[in-house]
């Protein structure tokens, strides 16, 4: 079974990009959406707004709070989540795949791959 969080909740993340280093997940939810179990690798998290949730994993659950432009490190783990709070939950996991390229493989500037 996939864990992987755009297959397993395809209504609230959504690819916006991907290489073969890292992938670019947007969510959104509304208030009272839940997500099934599923799997980030180590991510970064970037809030484009203020949120409210309750991570659940391994029997735990932790309330996390966090204001727009608020980036997080988010090591790699399995877990579900819940939109506690009174607004929308808007956020980019920008999820790390691969380790850098070797010295002479590095592109200047920013690039579509």
């Amino acid at each position: 079974m996939s864990t992987d969080p755009a297959v397993v909740n395809p209504d609230l993340y959504r690819v916006v990009f991907e290489n073969e280093r890292v992938r670019v997940l947007e969510y959104r939810d509304k208030p009272g959406d839940r997500t099934s179990p599923h799997r980030h690798p180590d991510s970064v998290l970037y809030p484009l707004n203020s949120f409210r949730r309750r991570i659940t994993a391994n029997g735990e659950q932790v309330e996390v709070e966090l204001t727009a432009g608020q980036v997080r490190w988010l090591s790699a783990q399995e877990h579900s989540g819940e939109n506690i709070g009174e607004g929308e939950t808007h956020a980019l996991f920008i999820e790390l795949k691969e380790p850098a390229p070797a010295a002479g493989d590095t592109v200047l500037g920013p690039s579509e791959m």
